[in-house]
């Protein structure tokens, strides 16, 4: 006798909390990118940047949640509630980057006409896509001493932020070939970001038990290396970058003086953020949830 598969339907997919926020993203996303596109301007890299973060969130967020309704998830060769924790994070800050990339680079002032009332409201429909997924990050976060899915803790998501702010110095990056301390910060942002972004993939992956040391004490021991090097980073990228340069007149977004400005900012953010890492690891360690 042959065997029929039955798949399975799984309501709750949809039906959820965390389901419904996720139908709200991929109705979102998916307006914002159709009233861009009806307007035909969306050259260059910035407007290729968020037409391609709305598609990616669009396209990875409904094929999540066909895996779920359909019960399929389990079949796949990775953990589950780690990938959707770090793509939840990762879209909130895509979706929330181009929310404020779009406005400022498209919307001309004064705003007139058909064509910018559909900008404005892709940037409005981009926010509330931008809550969407916070919503599910905050829906999908694990609870205090709970480390069973990792990225879904604050240090899991916390990861997912520095590898994003690492991205963004990354295309930030001007004229630093020329300072031995620029070359430093440079290597400090490539030597974190890589270390980070492996913990992730081998986090979704499924290959910590891999590693020949407990994951908590080994995220203790990195966090406090890589907040010294963001320490010196902090202090030596203005000071190489500024020192004796003035900011030139115009400047505009492309003007190396502005990007190393932002390059300052994100590194600071970073900082703060493997600071607050390093303590959360480090009660992951030495205080533990009754």
């Amino acid at each position: 006798a042959r065997s029929m598969a039955v798949a399975t339907v799984n309501l709750r997919a949809v039906t959820s909390w965390v389901g419904i926020a996720r139908l709200f993203a991929v109705v979102l996303s998916c307006i914002a990118f159709s009233l861009v596109a009806s307007t035909g301007d969306f050259g260059g890299p910035y407007g290729t940047w968020c037409m391609f973060t709305w598609c990616f969130c669009f396209a990875v967020t409904l094929l999540v949640l066909v895996l779920e309704l359909l019960e399929l998830y389990p079949k796949l060769p990775l953990s589950w509630d780690d990938f959707t924790s770090a793509f939840s994070m990762l879209a909130a800050l895509m979706v929330f980057t181009t929310s404020v990339v779009f406005p400022s680079t498209f919307i001309s002032s004064p705003c007139s006409g058909s064509k910018c009332a559909r900008q404005a409201v892709a940037t409005t429909v981009s926010c509330l896509c931008f809550l969407a997924y916070a919503v599910e990050v905050g829906l999908t976060r694990a609870k205090p001493g709970d480390i069973s899915s990792f990225l879904s803790t604050v240090p899991g998501l916390l990861k997912v932020f520095e590898a994003y702010v690492a991205c963004l110095i990354f295309s930030l990056l001007d004229n630093y070939t020329s300072k031995a301390g620029l070359q430093w910060c440079v290597a400090v942002y490539s030597i974190c970001f890589i270390i980070t972004l492996l913990i992730i993939i081998f986090t979704i992956g499924r290959c910590l038990s891999y590693i020949p040391c407990p994951l908590e004490k080994m995220l203790v021991a990195y966090n406090t290396l890589a907040l010294m090097m963001y320490i010196t980073a902090t202090v030596i990228w203005p000071l190489y970058s500024f020192r004796g340069v003035n900011r030139p007149d115009p400047c505009d977004r492309n003007c190396s003086w502005n990007k190393h400005l932002g390059v300052t900012f994100l590194t600071i953010f970073n900082l703060i953020a493997y600071l607050v890492d390093l303590v959360y690891s480090t009660k992951m360690v030495f205080i533990r949830a009754p």
